[in-house]
């Protein structure tokens, strides 16, 4: 089954999170067939309509290659619509005299290269898509405001960034579409924890509409660049944090 009449397929990278899950949820309801993939077993997303979750380590080319080949067969559609790479890891708080190679590459592997190789697997299958193909990557609003004590995770945050403006060059000619799409805090139990609540009501303060940015906020502008109404943005990073930025 190819063409218009088939499912529309989605993948949604770092699904077991709560903005993961969120995208997931919201692009099911938008009629998209997703598979949900995280490293630990998306059980959250096991029981949504329209969402069959996947183990998969963004980090490992080959267990990438084995779980996109596994979708198109569980699928049958020939072509994957929309690839959403949000998995990504948190930055734990470190000074910068402090930062290690180490800790830099780790961020990395996870941040960069591996939305990298989510691409490098699934254009071959975005390219038959007969919605046009969709690349969406989360990136993030630190890039733009610089976070103390967190440049590994802001390093590979910007790398995303760049490597989002080659992929809109180099696929344009596939009419595939790659966009970055960058949160503030966004309220999830595990965003929460890590940054606690003084952080979260710092940041609101600075925005221009005081309200908390939720994963569904979030999933809604997932849900636009994934939309036939933005077969023609691409190569572009959009802010989602209540105005925190004005450009």
């Amino acid at each position: 089954m190819t063409g218009r009449d088939s499912p529309r397929v989605a993948i949604v990278t770092g699904a077991a999170g709560g903005l993961g899950r969120a995208i997931a949820r919201r692009l099911a309801a938008d009629g998209f067939t997703v598979a949900a993939l995280d490293i630990a077993e998306p059980e959250g997303t096991g029981g949504m309509a329209g969402v069959r979750p996947w183990r998969c380590d963004v980090s490992d080319r080959a267990a990438i290659r084995r779980a996109v080949e596994e979708i198109n067969e569980a699928y049958g559609s020939g072509s994957i619509d929309v690839l959403v790479n949000n998995a990504g890891l948190l930055s734990g708080r470190a000074p910068l005299l402090e930062a290690s190679p180490e800790e830099l590459h780790r961020f990395f592997a996870v941040n960069a290269v591996g939305p990298l190789l989510m691409v490098q697997a699934c254009v071959p299958w975005l390219r038959t898509s007969p919605h046009r193909g969709r690349v969406i990557n989360v990136a993030s609003r630190t890039f733009f405001t610089g976070a103390p004590g967190q440049i590994a995770y802001v390093a590979g945050k910007g790398a995303l960034i760049g490597m989002t403006r080659v992929m809109a060059r180099e696929l344009g000619e596939h009419r595939i579409t790659v966009n970055a799409v960058a949160p503030a805090q966004v309220a999830t139990p595990g965003t929460r924890a890590h940054s606690g609540d003084e952080v979260f009501a710092e940041t609101m303060s600075r925005q221009a509409i005081k309200e908390y940015v939720t994963p569904e906020h979030f999933a809604g502008l997932v849900s636009f660049l994934a939309s036939p109404d933005a077969v023609m943005v691409t190569g572009q990073t959009l802010v989602c944090d209540g105005g925190g930025l004005l450009h």
